[in-house]
């Protein structure tokens, strides 16, 4: 099994005023330097266990392709030290290592003996590496004329061929159809199932949530916040909408959970209910039954234009439903301050067993990464049981109605 540590990693470039001054320092050696360093990575520590998946995210620049060139070898770290244990594939730039003039089976040979597998490995995997990629006849046509996702379709079932111990991915599956995503993701899965180490850069909320223990969060070039996936994710939806000089904070929950909140504080939410058919405010529902979320909001400031959203998330942080006023057409608009609005969403609770979360959005517009007044995830959390129904299994009940017609076959 693989292992991954990381201690004070920093990676700085020169940078000289002129053309002219790097040609002085190399000439005139012994002077004072001509250059400056730019750090685009400093003083970075994780530890990746045997097993773990650690996702990594950031705003592009933040440092992340950079991190992941380092740990598997192609950049040399100006500071800090890197251990690994055990052996290492790595997806980072597309069709990295291929020669576009050599065609898809000559590159596979090329590359999968940089991965260190041999001749007569590659010759029986070969039949393997063909059918996963599924590009057809285009194995023997010169990859030059491969398109992105056909590169990208190579070059995982290569990295993949045989199991590593250590799985690093930039964002290169970003580029392939939904289908070969979906396979690909499966693949990693069962490596991780048997033991392998990940180490996954992605943007993708549900693949980084889906996939990893722990997440990391890159600005700046530094080490920003460790910690679970959703908790992480929060904070960096929050962080994007920081350009905007919103405030950002992060609360402990009484059962363990953080809570992120960020906004502009214009508008602000002053109450937040899910209420029974009864009326009543409640924690635990039961499947099925009518509900309503109630949100009561205050408004600080003029506002031009006001939508609400919420989403239902389940225990792991993955979307179930969400709505907004915008796309119900219900938008208010030309507000005052002092004002407070009374939101009530009614909904029939067809949500399967377990705990359920919701986050809570006012804007401007659509996306809370425009104008984002207030943005609060665990602004409420409840419970559903099931009394009722018949036993199901999944995050939906869908009442399925039964038509059985039993056929008795002539003698």
């Amino acid at each position: 099994m693989g292992s991954i540590q990381v201690i004070q990693l920093g990676k700085a470039y020169k940078q000289y005023p002129t053309r002219w001054s790097r040609l002085a320092e190399w000439m005139i050696p012994f002077t004072k330097p001509r250059h400056q360093l730019k750090w685009v990575l400093q003083d970075v520590s994780f530890t990746v266990n045997p097993g773990e998946a650690l996702g990594i995210i950031g705003i592009n620049g933040a440092g992340k392709s950079t991190l992941l060139k380092m740990i598997t070898g192609t950049t040399q770290p100006s500071a800090g030290q890197i251990h690994i244990q055990g052996r290492v594939a790595a997806l980072l730039e597309l069709g990295m290592g291929f020669h576009p003039d050599f065609s898809g089976r000559q590159n596979v040979f090329m590359a999968g003996q940089l991965l260190g597998l041999d001749m007569e490995e590659l010759h029986a995997l070969m039949p393997e590496i063909e059918a996963f990629a599924e590009i057809g006849p285009y194995m023997d046509h010169p990859v030059r004329t491969y398109s992105s996702g056909m590169q990208m379709r190579l070059a995982f079932s290569v990295a993949t061929a045989r199991r590593p111990d250590v799985l690093i991915v930039d964002e290169a599956l970003s580029v392939g159809d939904a289908y070969f995503q979906h396979k690909s993701f499966n693949r990693i899965r069962e490596f991780r199932k048997a033991g392998t180490t990940l180490l996954i850069v992605s943007h993708d909320r549900q693949a980084i949530q889906n996939l990893c223990d722990r997440a990391i969060l890159l600005a700046n070039g530094k080490l920003a916040l460790e910690g679970a996936p959703e908790e992480v994710m929060d904070f960096y939806s929050a962080m994007i909408a920081e350009k905007e000089q919103h405030t950002v904070r992060q609360e402990r929950l009484d059962n363990g959970k953080v809570r992120t909140i960020s906004g502009t504080g214009e508008a602000g939410f002053a109450d937040i209910a899910l209420l029974n058919a009864q009326g009543q405010r409640v924690e635990v529902l039961e499947v099925g039954s009518r509900a309503t979320l109630e949100i009561t909001v205050e408004v600080r400031a003029p506002i031009s234009r006001l939508v609400l959203g919420f989403m239902i998330k389940d225990r792991m942080g993955q979307s179930i439903y969400g709505i907004n006023t915008h796309r119900l057409h219900r938008e208010l608009e030309n507000l005052c301050a002092g004002e407070r609005i009374v939101y009530r969403f009614a909904f029939p609770a067809n949500l399967g067993k377990g705990n359920y979360s919701i986050a809570l959005s006012l804007s401007r517009f659509d996306s809370h990464l425009d104008t984002n007044y207030e943005w609060r995830d665990f602004a409420l959390v409840f419970h559903m049981i099931n009394i009722n129904k018949p036993d199901f299994v999944g995050c939906a009940s869908l009442d399925a109605e039964i038509s059985i017609q039993r056929e008795t076959q002539p003698a």
